[in-house]
């Protein structure tokens, strides 16, 4: 459920990030899909890693969610 929407959600900002989106945008994705935020974008050689979490929403004491993605560095 949440988790493969956050999953989901990182991996397709982090190919609009990769791209040059603005950080806007790439946050309005995860948010839009996962009801997440974006921790941190990060480029690393030739990819752009970005990392988000989201609230588990369950009513027990537990972490939040959270994903990471890389995509290659211009789109390519």
């Amino acid at each position: 459920g949440r988790q493969v929407r956050l999953e989901q959600a990182v991996a397709q900002a982090a190919r609009l990030a990769a791209r040059g989106e603005s950080d806007a945008r790439v946050g309005e994705i995860v948010s839009a899909v996962a009801g997440g935020t974006v921790d941190a974008v990060l480029t690393e050689g030739d990819l752009v890693c970005l990392s988000a979490s989201a609230p588990a929403r369950l009513p027990l004491p537990v972490p939040d969610l959270r994903a990471r993605s890389c995509a290659l560095s211009g789109g390519r």
